[in-house]
Parts: structure tokens; C-alpha cells; sequence
């Protein structure tokens, strides 16, 4: 049953509160104002018969006496074979200038897939970018972010996962893109041929600030009803501080009590609710998460990156525009290096970088002016050919390739006895001439 109001108590940022009775948490409302003009908002919370809206366009020309619909349902969002291609904003709304979308609606922020319904990840996913294949092992249903500072290539990086990934269906969820951002995306996905299986849930810096909230739950119930459809599903978040920041704002206006640096005492939670939505469903698809996070001043025990640690499984650490070795890591790499691919992948791996680990040390001495070894000097070619051939987030080649290239590397730099592997991998696989 359409419950309507004609009364609205107090209005404060994009909140406003009512009195109403029967209405239920996450409640759509509609409002009608007096110019004509409409807005949907959620209730976000209630005491009693005081009911909080979240007006998703914002509180702008809504006054105290409008009218004020409650749907008796969710938010909701279509899903479909049509949204390939498609572009929407964080309400849900068309904005590439196509049609409206008139499949099935789902709706949006439910719980997690059900636990006793996932296997345990052993699935790898391809992107063709050594320092994630190789040394960092993407896994399907993983949940993990890229840490990085603003003005590094994150966006870039997700935008070349997704055009290099084997996975079946892109979606992207960006939170406070700047345009030109959103303008990337787009051209990139389409030059690239990737926009086909791609949708976009887009949120500008210049849009109302609540419809930043929406964003990766319209992402993520789309991605779960292809996940239930056997598709693998690579779900790209761009950027989670911008969310929890829009957390935080939200918070302010209803006046809750702050916790760390001003966020509310529920990020974590709020956080944790997203993520847990990464799955490798049993006889069907998958729903992998990468999601930005920004650290504000290179901080990483600020609280959207500290929290972000204790959910996901692993983090990429992008630096200097490139993903460092040092300060990434892949929770889940052990499922599927050397038993979904080669067998020398975790020795050779774990053997690069344990010289690029003491290449570091020869740098070191190096701009400390001590005389180096012919061992430091060996150590310093690697470092040049591994940063360049390794590192460079342009190189574009399958894993098999990638291990071959790290014997070539190794073999160019070392003589076989120097570089701590087995014999029986050196004999097999190694590059040096017999």
C-alpha cells in the first residue's frame, strides 16, 4: 500500500525527516515538489514514527510542505543482456543518450551469496600484467584493492585489467570522477573493443553526493544476477575513499557521533558489506572485486585503507606508476601458482624477487659512494632489466611468456648456480646456453 505525506519536519544537507508510520529501513519514497520536478530518497533510518530520508538528488528546491510518496520497496536496478555497452549514473538513469532499459529490476544492497553456495577459489585470472600474473596472482572471487596516492595511473591500470582480462562481463563503478576520468573510460573501452561486455554505473564529482552511495550497490546486484547466470564477473571500483568520504558526509548531516578522523563508526561494516560480495558461486559464475582505494598523504593507516586491510585479501600497491613488489601482495596467489600454472612459477617468482630485494641493498651502497662487487654490478643490471621488462605497466604478455621472460632475465644476468633455484628447474626451463 502507497503511503502518502504532505509534511516534512526538517531538511539538513540531502536529509530530511518526517513523521510516518509502517515504513520499513531502505524504503523508496518518492517526492513531488512544487515546481513539478520529483526525487526519489531512501529512509536511511527511523525512531519511533521520525523517519530520516536520504534524497538522492539532493535537497535542493524540496521544501517543508511537499508531498512525500513511500513505494513500499527497494531501490531497485534492471538487469539484462541490454546493459552491455550501456552507460548510467549513480541513480540508475541512462546517460549515454540511449533508451531506457525495460528488463527485469533487482534489488539493490541485499546480503551477501549464500556461504554453504561458495567453493574455495582456484581459478586464476589472466591479465596479462607480469606484476600481477606473475609475482601477484589474480584469483576469481577475489576481493582486493589497488592502494595508491591521487595523480599515480590507477584508473589506467584498472582500464587495461579490463581490456586484457578473460573475463566474460566488465562492470565499473567510479565514485567522484573527475569527466575527463569518466571520458577515459569510455574512449578506452571502446577502443579497445572491450566496451561490448562492459557497463558503466557512473558517479561525477559534480553529481549529488548521495548517488555516490549507490554506486557500487547498483554494480554489485547487477554483477550478482549474472554471477547466478554462470558469468564470470570482473566488478572495477574507482575510487572507495570518495565513498567512505561521502559516508562521512552523510553521517555529519544526520548528526551521529564521529568516530576516527570523522567517518562513521560503521565504515567498517559499510566497507565489509561491499566486498563480501566477491564469490565463486558452485556450478555457476564468479564476482571479482578490485576497488581503488586512495590514501590521503601516502598514509596507509588512515581509516578507509586500515579497514580495507582487515576485509579484502591482499592489496596492490601502485607507486611511482608501477605496482611495487614490496608492498603488494596476493592472499590468495598459493591457489593457483604452479598448480593451475607452470610448475616453477612460485620458485621463479619468489626467486626474482629475492634479487631484486638485494638489488635494492646494491642501489643503496651504490648512492652511498662504497666500491661495489662484481656481485653488486650483477645485481644492478637486474634491477635496470627487471624494472623495465617486469615492472612496466605497458608489457602485455601471457604467463607463460612472463616465466619464460624471468629465465631470460635471470639468465642474461646470473650464472645458473647463482640464482638459488633447483637444478631440476634450471635444467628444464633455464635460459643459459647448455
Amino acid at each position: 500500500m502507497v503511503k502518502t505525506y504532505t509534511r516534512i519536519e526538517k531538511i539538513k544537507g540531502s536529509i530530511a525527516e518526517i513523521r510516518a508510520e509502517g515504513v520499513k529501513l531502505g524504503e523508496l519514497a518518492q517526492i513531488k515538489m512544487r515546481d513539478g520536478r520529483s526525487s526519489l530518497a531512501e529512509v536511511i533510518s527511523f525512531d519511533g514514527d521520525r523517519v530520516t530520508l536520504q534524497i538522492y538528488t539532493g535537497t535542493r528546491g524540496v521544501s517543508t510542505g511537499d508531498t512525500v510518496r513511500f513505494l513500499g520497496r527497494p531501490m531497485q536496478v534492471a538487469c539484462g543482456e541490454s546493459l552491455m555497452g550501456r552507460v548510467f549514473n549513480g541513480s540508475g538513469v541512462p546517460i549515454d543518450g540511449g533508451p531506457d532499459i525495460l528488463e527485469d529490476r533487482v534489488e539493490i544492497g541485499g546480503p551477501s551469496f549464500n556461504p554453504t553456495k561458495r567453493i574455495v577459489p582456484k581459478r586464476m585470472i589472466k591479465t596479462n600484467i607480469p606484476m600481477i600474473d606473475m609475482f601477484n596472482s589474480l584469483v576469481r572471487s577475489q576481493k582486493i584493492p589497488i592502494f595508491s596516492i591521487p595523480g599515480e595511473p590507477y584508473n589506467e591500470l584498472l582500464a587495461r585489467i579490463a581490456s586484457q582480462t578473460d573475463a566474460d562481463i566488465i562492470i565499473l563503478g567510479g565514485m567522484g570522477l573527475k569527466f575527463d576520468d569518466y571520458a577515459f573510460f569510455k574512449h578506452h573501452f571502446s577502443q579497445s573493443g572491450a566496451m561490448e561486455k562492459t557497463i558503466m554505473f557512473i558517479h561525477l564529482a559534480s553529481d549529488p553526493v548521495v548517488e555516490c552511495l549507490l554506486v557500487p550497490d547498483l554494480a554489485l546486484a547487477v554483477a550478482e544476477r549474472f554471477a547466478i547466470q554462470n558469468r564470470n564477473v570482473l566488478c572495477l571500483l574507482t575510487d572507495m575513499t570518495a565513498f567512505a568520504d561521502a559516508l562521512k558526509e552523510i553521517s555529519i548531516s544526520m548528526e551521529k557521533v564521529p568516530s576516527n578522523r570523522g567517518y562513521p563508526g560503521s565504515l567498517y561494516s559499510d566497507l565489509a558489506a561491499r566486498y563480501e560480495k566477491a564469490v565463486d558461486i558452485e556450478g555457476s559464475g564468479s564476482i571479482t572485486i578490485i576497488a581503488v582505494t586512495t590514501m590521503p598523504g601516502n598514509d596507509v593507516t588512515h581509516p578507509v585503507p586500515d579497514n580495507t586491510g582487515y576485509i579484502t585479501e591482499g592489496q596492490f600497491y601502485l607507486h611511482g606508476g608501477v605496482i611495487n613488489p614490496f608492498g603488494s601482495l596476493s592472499r590468495l596467489k598459493q591457489q593457483v601458482m604452479g598448480k593451475v600454472t607452470r610448475k616453477d612459477h612460485s620458485d621463479l617468482a619468489n626467486a626474482m624477487i629475492r634479487l631484486y630485494a638485494e638489488a635494492k641493498k646494491a642501489r643503496d651502497r651504490e648512492s652511498m659512494g662504497f666500491r661495489l662487487s662484481n656481485w653488486d654490478k650483477k645485481l644492478l643490471n637486474y634491477a635496470r632489466k627487471f624494472e623495465e621488462r617486469m615492472m612496466n605497466l605497458e608489457v602485455n604478455l601471457d604467463i607463460e611468456e612472463q616465466l619464460d621472460l624471468g629465465w631470460t632475465i635471470l639468465a642474461e644476468c646470473f650464472d645458473k648456480h647463482e640464482v638459488g633455484l633447483k637444478s631440476a628447474w634450471v635444467e628444464k626451463y633455464g635460459k643459459w646456453s647448455k
